[in-house]
């Protein structure tokens, strides 16, 4: 167990070190950089910088290094808990994810619980009672969950919450909260406000999960095993919940590993919709801007987080099925 977990560590670190040159390297694919961006936008604004202060913003910025000692210096920085400066923020790159990261943090976590909660139950009725009419409303609602995007699920219940209810429904805050110092009152504030978000992110997710979970149970009860747990006296419950549904439980596992980095990627447009204070506008406006170290930042976030739900995903799996080994080959 300790010699497995050593070595998934050294394999994650490894991995989110090429992920990182990975996603610096192709940050930098289009053509040219943060200083183009900015002309351009001073030029849209009738105003103009000589070539002389272009070339002295690229010297300040170390945009004028080649690429592999630009990602030198930032993995330098990162290694000492320093992330850079945001060109398009003109701040620290800590400063400007800082509380959003948290937020993010908390929708991403209420969702997974919600696809999670919702999901383990209704799979396994719908597999125990198949072709049953509560069999057939779920399934249903899965294949909806599945066909409809999540931003436009965000647009039909603002539309209704605007339409029917004379509110708008979207945010993490009510209007007197959103620039108010954390408090009771806020994080109440923002519990109210959840359900929609995490809704809205969770349906998706919780819909493909319900289908797999019903075909991985219904793969599992048909097997001997299960014919034999009756047969010594276990009741339907105890037959049913003690080993199949045990066993049907490592596609839940091993969706750890997507879901953790998908509740903040995914949720770009949903945040956009909704207006959510979460990391993923920040990254679509970092890359519009070629934002090159709050966009590698925030990437290298994402990478880290699938690292760590994949090395989740591969403990969770070796608690539920005793009969996974890992050796080293």
């Amino acid at each position: 167990m300790l010699a497995y977990f050593t070595r998934r560590l050294l394999l994650a670190l490894v991995t989110t070190i090429a992920i990182s040159a990975l996603s610096f390297v192709i940050i930098q694919l289009p053509p040219g950089d943060y200083i183009d961006q900015y002309i351009a936008q001073l030029s849209a604004s009738g105003s103009a910088i000589s070539r002389e202060e272009a070339e002295a913003l690229r010297e300040q910025y170390g945009l004028n290094q080649p690429i592999w000692v630009q990602y030198g210096l930032w993995m330098g920085k990162i290694m000492r808990g320093d992330f850079g400066i945001s060109l398009e923020w003109q701040r620290p790159v800590s400063e400007v994810i800082g509380e959003r990261l948290w937020l993010t943090i908390v929708v991403s976590l209420a969702a997974i619980m919600f696809t999670w909660m919702v999901a383990l139950p209704i799979g396994i009725y719908s597999a125990v009672r198949q072709y049953s009419p509560g069999d057939y409303l779920f399934t249903l609602i899965g294949f909806v969950g599945i066909a409809i995007p999540n931003f436009m699920l965000g647009l039909i219940l603002m539309y209704i919450g605007f339409r029917f209810f004379n509110s708008n429904v979207g945010g993490l805050f009510s209007a007197d909260f959103e620039t108010a110092p954390w408090s009771a009152a806020k994080v109440w504030d923002m519990v109210k406000h959840l359900p929609l978000p995490v809704f809205v992110l969770g349906l998706g997710g919780m819909a493909q999960l319900i289908r797999i979970m019903r075909a991985n149970l219904l793969d599992e009860l048909r097997k001997p095993y299960v014919v034999t747990a009756r047969a010594k006296g276990l009741t339907e419950t105890q037959a049913i919940l003690k080993y199949p549904v045990r066993a049907a439980l490592n596609p839940f596992a091993s969706t750890v590993g997507y879901l953790l980095p998908y509740t903040v990627s995914g949720s770009i447009i949903v945040s956009l919709v909704l207006g959510l204070p979460t990391v993923g506008p920040v990254l679509l406006k970092s890359l519009v801007a070629q934002d090159m170290f709050l966009a590698g930042s925030i990437i290298l976030l994402l990478g880290v987080l699938t690292v760590i739900g994949t090395l989740i995903s591969d403990l969770l799996l070796m608690w539920i099925e005793p009969r996974i080994r890992f050796q080293a080959h």
